[in-house]
């Protein structure tokens, strides 16, 4: 099974349905952009649930295993989020890792915040996972099209800035996705309200934590060498973020699940792609 279709094969969401749009070899077209745009990385995350008042727990752990495995390659990492998700990146990066929280304000604060990250951090490249972008009338909105915006900073201003960008989501209302919004919109099972901000390369999987593995696995196969985290680290960094506070963005429960997938379930996926790694 290739890549691809490993990250899309436990589609709960329809997600898989609209994968022809994009390249067939869209991991590994993400996989080369970033290593031909090296140098400094922002990379962002945090999206609020509703019902918990509290930020889910798929998307850090993601996070967390592309800016560990870019810091082995040589990139400056930097992570971006807001308050909801400060503390629960906290518990799974080292101290000495970058956190800029990105404040939850109105349209013109924002946008000077933007604007100001951009020129303080001078970025190479932004890369987001399971992020909310704003829909085509300016609100976010959660899996069950329900109004987040008032909990949601706006983060994606930054890539309506800065260009060279990677997006990972696994719904329809994500950063990036915006990449296929006619696709997202016609889909009766994705979300009601598509997102609008799109991105360079577009990385879609049944999990946005896997598609953030998958990328890591595509750069493990380029480079030679497995940047993966391994199958413990990621359970352990799964139940930190949770008793951080991270609730389970399916059921809104503080449990160590991700979008549903229990840490057997998540485990077994993550050993899937070392096994995929140690093929190739």
């Amino acid at each position: 099974m290739t890549l691809e279709k490993l990250l899309l094969s436990q589609d709960k969401r329809g997600i898989s349905k609209i994968k022809d749009s994009l390249p067939e070899n869209f991991c590994y077209d993400a996989a080369t952009f970033v290593l031909d745009n090296p140098g400094k990385v922002i990379i962002t995350t945090g999206f609020y649930i509703l019902s918990a008042g509290k930020a889910e727990t798929d998307g850090p752990p993601g996070a967390v295993a592309i800016g560990n495995a870019l810091k082995n390659l040589g990139f400056e990492v930097v992570y971006i989020t807001d308050i909801y998700c400060t503390e629960i990146l906290k518990a799974i990066t080292l101290d000495e890792s970058k956190i800029i929280e990105f404040p939850i304000a109105n349209r013109t604060e924002s946008e000077h915040a933007a604007r100001k990250i951009l020129q303080n951090e001078k970025p190479d490249l932004l890369i987001s996972i399971e992020r909310c972008s704003p829909a085509s009338d300016g609100l976010y909105r959660n899996m069950r099209d329900l109004d987040i915006t008032k909990h949601t900073a706006k983060i994606d201003l930054l890539f309506d800035k800065h260009t060279t960008s990677i997006g990972i989501g696994d719904g329809g209302n994500e950063i990036g996705l915006g990449n296929l919004y006619a696709e997202v919109d016609a889909s009766e099972e994705l979300v009601g309200f598509p997102a609008k901000t799109k991105v360079e390369k577009l990385i879609i999987s049944s999990v946005s934590n896997w598609g953030g593995y998958g990328l890591v696995t595509a750069l493990s196969a380029i480079k030679g060498e497995n940047l993966l985290p391994s199958v413990e680290e990621d359970s352990e960094n799964i139940r930190k973020i949770v008793a951080a506070g991270a609730v389970d963005g399916f059921s809104g429960e503080n449990i160590n699940r991700v979008d549903g997938f229990t840490l057997e379930e998540n485990a077994l996926f993550l050993q899937s792609l070392h096994n995929l790694i140690e093929s190739t």
